[in-house]
């Protein structure tokens, strides 16, 4: 079918791929940045992705319900991964409730490389992704080299 230039697909030819849903519990708008950078890196904003933003005014039982609900949105039937930021603080104590082992897992400590890892390989098992987000995040901190020029420069500060 063409409509005004678009070619449009009939509902039958879409194919269905399932993939683990994220939802991001974070300070402020942490989870929010997070994804405007994801979605810039992967060239698009990607499906099954939403955050809370947790304000210092926010009373935590509160959230949960909204928490509850955004997860049975994200879960297509192959569970839901939370990452949070800080372990130990407000968001993480809210996704820690959320929590059902091979259903909904969380990770705390996101970062842009665990978040990226973790929706490249989200459409393995929650258990791989889980792995996969941990290990992307831990692997994305990186001491950066020095240039050339600044190792000289600091060397012969150190004559």
């Amino acid at each position: 079918m063409k409509d005004e230039g678009a070619f449009i697909l009939p509902p039958s030819s879409f194919i269905l791929v399932s993939m683990v849903g994220i939802l991001l519990i974070t300070h402020g708008t942490l989870g929010e940045s997070l994804i405007h950078c994801a979605s810039h890196v992967m060239g698009s904003r990607p499906p099954l992705l939403m955050q809370i933003g947790v304000t210092p005014h926010d009373d935590p039982q509160q959230i949960q319900p909204q928490a509850i609900r955004l997860i049975k949105t994200l879960d297509q039937g192959q569970g839901v991964l939370v990452l949070s930021d800080i372990y130990g603080a407000t968001p993480c104590n809210i996704a820690l409730t959320l929590l059902a082992p091979g259903k909904v897992e969380g990770v705390a400590g996101v970062n842009l490389p665990m978040l990226v890892r973790a929706l490249t390989y989200r459409d393995a098992p929650l258990a791989t992704v889980v792995g996969k987000a941990v290990s992307g995040g831990m692997e994305g901190i990186v001491r950066l080299p020095l240039p050339q020029y600044e190792n000289a420069t600091a060397a012969s500060r150190n004559r």
